[in-house]
Protein backbone atom coordinates (compact mmCIF):
# COMPACT_ATOMS: atom_id res chain seq x y z
CA UNK A 1 0.00 0.00 0.00
CA UNK A 2 1.44 3.28 -0.97
CA UNK A 3 1.73 6.42 0.51
CA UNK A 4 -0.74 8.33 -2.14
CA UNK A 5 -3.35 4.95 -1.50
CA UNK A 6 -3.11 5.57 2.06
CA UNK A 7 -4.06 9.09 1.71
CA UNK A 8 -6.97 8.43 -0.15
CA UNK A 9 -8.26 5.77 2.52
CA UNK A 10 -7.83 8.84 4.73
CA UNK A 11 -10.06 10.43 3.03
CA UNK A 12 -12.55 7.91 2.39
CA UNK A 13 -13.06 7.33 6.68
CA UNK A 14 -12.86 10.26 8.90
CA UNK A 15 -14.78 8.72 12.06
CA UNK A 16 -11.67 6.81 12.90
CA UNK A 17 -9.15 9.73 13.84
CA UNK A 18 -7.32 8.41 16.95
CA UNK A 19 -6.63 4.60 17.76
CA UNK A 20 -5.07 2.86 20.73
CA UNK A 21 -2.68 -0.13 19.33
CA UNK A 22 -1.69 -2.17 22.62
CA UNK A 23 1.44 -4.22 22.16
CA UNK A 24 2.60 -1.79 20.54
CA UNK A 25 6.53 -2.40 20.52
CA UNK A 26 5.66 -5.80 19.08
CA UNK A 27 5.83 -7.02 15.51
CA UNK A 28 3.15 -5.73 14.53
CA UNK A 29 2.52 -2.94 16.35
CA UNK A 30 5.70 -1.41 15.42
CA UNK A 31 4.60 -1.30 12.10
CA UNK A 32 0.86 -0.71 12.40
CA UNK A 33 1.96 2.44 14.16
CA UNK A 34 4.68 3.56 11.80
CA UNK A 35 1.93 2.90 8.97
CA UNK A 36 -0.96 4.88 10.91
CA UNK A 37 0.80 7.71 11.32
CA UNK A 38 1.55 7.75 8.20
CA UNK A 39 -1.73 8.03 7.03
CA UNK A 40 -2.38 10.62 9.51
CA UNK A 41 -3.84 9.22 12.07
CA UNK A 42 -3.38 10.10 15.89
CA UNK A 43 -2.25 7.34 17.51
CA UNK A 44 -1.47 6.21 21.29
CA UNK A 45 0.54 3.03 21.89
CA UNK A 46 0.45 0.71 24.93
CA UNK A 47 2.86 -1.13 26.41
CA UNK A 48 4.92 -2.35 29.36
CA UNK A 49 7.52 -2.67 27.17
CA UNK A 50 10.22 0.43 25.79
CA UNK A 51 9.78 0.35 21.79
CA UNK A 52 13.48 -0.90 20.75
CA UNK A 53 12.76 0.05 16.89
CA UNK A 54 11.36 3.33 16.55
CA UNK A 55 11.73 6.33 19.03
CA UNK A 56 9.19 8.12 17.85
CA UNK A 57 6.60 5.15 18.30
CA UNK A 58 8.20 5.09 21.78
CA UNK A 59 7.29 8.74 22.52
CA UNK A 60 3.79 8.47 21.83
CA UNK A 61 3.69 4.81 23.87
CA UNK A 62 1.88 4.56 27.37
CA UNK A 63 3.82 3.01 30.01
CA UNK A 64 1.13 0.32 31.12
CA UNK A 65 1.05 -3.22 32.87
CA UNK A 66 -2.57 -3.92 30.84
CA UNK A 67 -3.11 -6.80 33.67
CA UNK A 68 -3.25 -4.11 35.84
CA UNK A 69 -7.10 -2.81 35.54
CA UNK A 70 -6.57 0.14 37.98
CA UNK A 71 -3.70 1.02 35.47
CA UNK A 72 -5.71 0.63 32.62
CA UNK A 73 -8.56 2.85 33.57
CA UNK A 74 -6.33 5.73 35.14
CA UNK A 75 -3.64 6.06 32.43
CA UNK A 76 -5.06 5.32 28.81
CA UNK A 77 -6.82 8.37 27.09
CA UNK A 78 -10.58 7.99 26.75
CA UNK A 79 -11.31 9.72 23.45
CA UNK A 80 -10.80 6.98 21.63
CA UNK A 81 -12.29 5.69 18.58
CA UNK A 82 -10.62 2.29 18.00
CA UNK A 83 -8.63 -0.28 20.15
CA UNK A 84 -6.80 -2.27 18.59
CA UNK A 85 -5.61 -5.22 21.19
CA UNK A 86 -2.72 -6.79 19.59
CA UNK A 87 -0.97 -7.41 23.21
CA UNK A 88 -0.58 -11.31 24.00
CA UNK A 89 2.47 -13.30 25.29
CA UNK A 90 2.08 -15.39 22.07
CA UNK A 91 4.50 -17.90 21.99
CA UNK A 92 3.10 -21.33 21.90
CA UNK A 93 5.08 -23.48 23.75
CA UNK A 94 6.13 -21.05 26.28
CA UNK A 95 2.61 -20.92 26.99
CA UNK A 96 2.49 -25.08 27.55
CA UNK A 97 5.36 -24.51 29.99
CA UNK A 98 4.19 -21.99 31.81
CA UNK A 99 -0.01 -21.43 31.52
CA UNK A 100 0.19 -18.65 33.71
CA UNK A 101 1.00 -16.61 30.47
CA UNK A 102 -2.19 -17.53 29.23
CA UNK A 103 -4.11 -15.87 32.01
CA UNK A 104 -2.26 -12.70 31.68
CA UNK A 105 -3.80 -12.93 27.96
CA UNK A 106 -7.21 -13.28 29.56
CA UNK A 107 -6.61 -10.83 32.00
CA UNK A 108 -5.26 -8.20 29.33
CA UNK A 109 -8.18 -8.67 27.33
CA UNK A 110 -10.91 -8.38 29.52
CA UNK A 111 -9.16 -5.00 31.19
CA UNK A 112 -9.05 -3.59 27.81
CA UNK A 113 -12.82 -4.57 27.21
CA UNK A 114 -13.84 -3.41 30.16
CA UNK A 115 -11.76 0.01 29.17
CA UNK A 116 -14.30 0.73 26.27
CA UNK A 117 -17.25 -0.55 28.34
CA UNK A 118 -16.69 2.62 31.15
CA UNK A 119 -15.51 4.87 28.97
CA UNK A 120 -17.87 3.79 25.63
CA UNK A 121 -15.38 3.33 23.08
CA UNK A 122 -17.72 1.36 20.53
CA UNK A 123 -14.66 -0.15 18.19
CA UNK A 124 -12.16 -2.50 18.75
CA UNK A 125 -9.99 -4.81 16.95
CA UNK A 126 -8.92 -7.99 18.49
CA UNK A 127 -5.53 -10.15 17.21
CA UNK A 128 -6.56 -14.17 17.37
CA UNK A 129 -4.58 -16.58 15.88
CA UNK A 130 -4.76 -19.90 13.19
CA UNK A 131 -4.19 -21.45 16.83
CA UNK A 132 -7.78 -21.33 17.07
CA UNK A 133 -8.34 -24.24 14.54
CA UNK A 134 -5.94 -26.65 15.95
CA UNK A 135 -5.28 -29.89 14.59
CA UNK A 136 -8.29 -31.06 12.78
CA UNK A 137 -8.40 -33.58 9.90
CA UNK A 138 -8.83 -30.51 7.24
CA UNK A 139 -5.47 -28.54 6.12
CA UNK A 140 -7.49 -25.56 4.81
CA UNK A 141 -9.38 -23.84 7.44
CA UNK A 142 -12.34 -21.17 6.70
CA UNK A 143 -13.28 -18.72 9.58
CA UNK A 144 -16.50 -21.03 10.70
CA UNK A 145 -14.58 -24.24 11.55
CA UNK A 146 -13.41 -24.32 15.14
CA UNK A 147 -14.30 -26.88 17.42
CA UNK A 148 -13.40 -26.36 21.15
CA UNK A 149 -12.49 -30.23 21.31
CA UNK A 150 -9.05 -29.30 19.14
CA UNK A 151 -8.10 -26.80 20.99
CA UNK A 152 -4.27 -27.77 21.68
CA UNK A 153 -3.04 -25.31 24.06
CA UNK A 154 -3.38 -22.72 26.47
CA UNK A 155 -2.31 -20.36 24.34
CA UNK A 156 -4.95 -21.26 22.07
CA UNK A 157 -7.80 -21.45 24.69
CA UNK A 158 -6.88 -17.91 25.19
CA UNK A 159 -7.89 -16.89 21.52
CA UNK A 160 -10.80 -18.87 21.32
CA UNK A 161 -11.86 -17.46 24.60
CA UNK A 162 -10.60 -14.23 23.97
CA UNK A 163 -12.88 -14.32 20.59
CA UNK A 164 -15.73 -15.03 22.57
CA UNK A 165 -15.03 -12.41 24.97
CA UNK A 166 -15.63 -9.70 22.41
CA UNK A 167 -18.62 -11.28 20.96
CA UNK A 168 -19.89 -11.10 24.13
CA UNK A 169 -19.31 -7.32 24.55
CA UNK A 170 -20.68 -7.00 21.50
CA UNK A 171 -23.88 -8.86 22.71
CA UNK A 172 -24.36 -6.37 26.16
CA UNK A 173 -23.14 -3.51 25.63
CA UNK A 174 -23.29 -2.21 21.50
CA UNK A 175 -18.91 -2.87 21.31
CA UNK A 176 -18.57 -3.79 17.65
CA UNK A 177 -15.77 -5.37 16.39
CA UNK A 178 -13.28 -6.94 13.46
CA UNK A 179 -11.09 -10.00 14.67
CA UNK A 180 -7.89 -11.01 12.86
CA UNK A 181 -6.62 -14.86 12.73
CA UNK A 182 -2.92 -14.25 12.34
CA UNK A 183 -0.73 -17.00 11.10
CA UNK A 184 3.00 -16.78 11.80
CA UNK A 185 3.73 -13.26 10.97
CA UNK A 186 7.69 -12.61 10.30
CA UNK A 187 9.31 -9.96 9.19
CA UNK A 188 11.31 -6.82 10.70
CA UNK A 189 10.97 -5.78 14.52
CA UNK A 190 11.39 -9.22 15.36
CA UNK A 191 13.89 -10.22 17.30
CA UNK A 192 12.25 -13.35 19.02
CA UNK A 193 13.02 -16.82 18.97
CA UNK A 194 10.09 -17.41 16.66
CA UNK A 195 11.22 -19.95 14.04
CA UNK A 196 12.22 -17.56 10.97
CA UNK A 197 14.16 -14.85 13.30
CA UNK A 198 15.71 -17.90 15.16
CA UNK A 199 16.86 -19.55 12.26
CA UNK A 200 18.49 -16.29 10.91
CA UNK A 201 20.57 -16.01 13.99
CA UNK A 202 21.38 -19.72 14.17
CA UNK A 203 22.57 -19.74 11.05
CA UNK A 204 25.00 -16.70 11.22
CA UNK A 205 26.10 -18.14 14.91
CA UNK A 206 26.76 -21.55 12.95
CA UNK A 207 24.59 -23.36 14.62
CA UNK A 208 22.01 -26.34 14.35
CA UNK A 209 18.65 -25.76 13.27
CA UNK A 210 16.40 -28.00 14.97
CA UNK A 211 12.79 -28.72 13.14
CA UNK A 212 9.81 -29.57 15.78
CA UNK A 213 7.88 -32.26 13.16
CA UNK A 214 8.91 -33.62 9.85
CA UNK A 215 5.63 -32.97 8.50
CA UNK A 216 4.89 -29.94 10.10
CA UNK A 217 3.57 -27.00 7.53
CA UNK A 218 2.01 -23.75 8.39
CA UNK A 219 1.12 -20.30 6.58
CA UNK A 220 3.70 -17.56 6.76
CA UNK A 221 2.58 -14.09 6.53
CA UNK A 222 4.64 -11.26 6.13
CA UNK A 223 4.57 -8.26 8.15
CA UNK A 224 3.63 -5.46 5.92
CA UNK A 225 0.53 -7.88 4.38
CA UNK A 226 -0.98 -8.87 7.69
CA UNK A 227 -0.54 -4.43 8.61
CA UNK A 228 -2.03 -3.71 5.08
CA UNK A 229 -4.74 -6.22 5.54
CA UNK A 230 -5.41 -4.19 9.63
CA UNK A 231 -5.44 -0.68 7.54
CA UNK A 232 -7.84 -2.12 4.82
CA UNK A 233 -9.97 -2.92 7.71
CA UNK A 234 -10.13 0.12 9.95
CA UNK A 235 -10.75 1.87 6.20
CA UNK A 236 -14.16 -0.59 5.86
CA UNK A 237 -14.76 -1.32 9.80
CA UNK A 238 -18.66 -0.49 9.09
CA UNK A 239 -19.07 -2.02 6.46
CA UNK A 240 -17.33 -5.36 7.74
CA UNK A 241 -17.64 -4.95 11.68
CA UNK A 242 -18.89 -8.02 13.86
CA UNK A 243 -16.84 -10.52 11.76
CA UNK A 244 -13.77 -12.77 11.89
CA UNK A 245 -11.00 -12.95 9.29
CA UNK A 246 -8.01 -15.35 8.23
CA UNK A 247 -5.14 -12.68 7.70
CA UNK A 248 -2.38 -15.29 6.07
CA UNK A 249 -0.70 -15.78 2.69
CA UNK A 250 -2.91 -18.73 2.00
CA UNK A 251 -0.64 -21.20 1.34
CA UNK A 252 1.65 -23.59 2.98
CA UNK A 253 5.23 -24.12 3.44
CA UNK A 254 6.69 -27.19 5.86
CA UNK A 255 9.36 -25.97 8.54
CA UNK A 256 12.28 -27.95 6.69
CA UNK A 257 11.75 -25.99 3.61
CA UNK A 258 12.02 -22.32 5.92
CA UNK A 259 15.22 -23.90 7.05
CA UNK A 260 15.93 -24.96 3.83
CA UNK A 261 16.12 -21.48 2.17
CA UNK A 262 17.54 -19.44 5.06
CA UNK A 263 20.43 -21.53 5.02
CA UNK A 264 20.63 -21.51 0.93
CA UNK A 265 20.04 -17.79 1.22
CA UNK A 266 22.63 -17.17 4.21
CA UNK A 267 25.01 -19.66 2.24
CA UNK A 268 25.07 -21.42 5.32
CA UNK A 269 26.23 -24.85 6.41
CA UNK A 270 24.20 -25.39 9.46
CA UNK A 271 23.18 -29.34 10.21
CA UNK A 272 19.13 -29.26 10.22
CA UNK A 273 17.83 -31.54 12.90
CA UNK A 274 14.52 -33.18 13.05
CA UNK A 275 12.47 -33.67 16.24
CA UNK A 276 9.56 -34.77 17.66
CA UNK A 277 6.45 -31.90 17.38
CA UNK A 278 5.75 -30.52 20.57
CA UNK A 279 3.00 -30.27 22.98
CA UNK A 280 0.60 -27.88 21.94
CA UNK A 281 1.87 -26.60 18.20
CA UNK A 282 -0.54 -27.39 15.44
CA UNK A 283 1.13 -29.13 12.87
CA UNK A 284 -0.77 -28.35 9.63
CA UNK A 285 -2.34 -25.61 8.57
CA UNK A 286 -3.67 -22.99 5.62
CA UNK A 287 -5.49 -20.23 5.75
CA UNK A 288 -8.51 -19.90 3.55
CA UNK A 289 -8.43 -15.89 3.05
CA UNK A 290 -11.32 -15.64 0.44
CA UNK A 291 -13.63 -14.13 3.08
CA UNK A 292 -10.71 -11.37 3.82
CA UNK A 293 -9.85 -10.57 -0.21
CA UNK A 294 -14.06 -10.46 -0.45
CA UNK A 295 -14.65 -8.23 2.19
CA UNK A 296 -11.95 -6.40 3.30
CA UNK A 297 -10.08 -6.29 -0.13
CA UNK A 298 -6.88 -8.03 1.09
CA UNK A 299 -4.36 -9.02 -1.19
CA UNK A 300 -0.94 -10.37 -0.25
CA UNK A 301 2.07 -9.37 -1.95
CA UNK A 302 4.56 -11.28 -0.11
CA UNK A 303 5.38 -15.07 -0.70
CA UNK A 304 7.86 -16.79 1.36
CA UNK A 305 10.84 -16.74 -0.42
CA UNK A 306 10.25 -13.08 -0.91
CA UNK A 307 9.33 -12.48 2.53
CA UNK A 308 12.30 -14.67 4.02
CA UNK A 309 15.10 -12.64 1.76
CA UNK A 310 13.20 -9.07 3.00
CA UNK A 311 13.76 -10.43 6.64
CA UNK A 312 17.28 -11.82 6.39
CA UNK A 313 18.40 -8.35 4.60
CA UNK A 314 16.49 -6.70 7.71
CA UNK A 315 18.67 -8.24 10.15
CA UNK A 316 21.87 -7.81 8.78
CA UNK A 317 20.71 -4.04 9.16
CA UNK A 318 19.48 -4.07 12.33
CA UNK A 319 20.38 -7.06 14.65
Amino acid sequence: MDLTYDKILIINNMEIKKILVTGSSGTIGTRLCERLLKNGYEVVGADYKPNKWNKDIQSITVDVDLRNKEDVLNKLPKDIDLIIHLAANARVYNLVVEPSLARDNFETLFNVLEFTRLNNVKKIMFSSSREVYGNSNEMIQLEDSIDVKNCESPYTATKIGGEALVHSYQQCYGIDFVMFRFSNVYGMYDDSNRVIPLFIKLCKDGKDLIVYGKEKLLDFTYVEDAVGGILQSIQKFNQIKNNVFNLAYGQGTSILEVAQLIKDLLKANNKIKIEKNRTGEVVKYIADISKAKEKIGYKPQTNIFEGIKKSIDWYSKHI
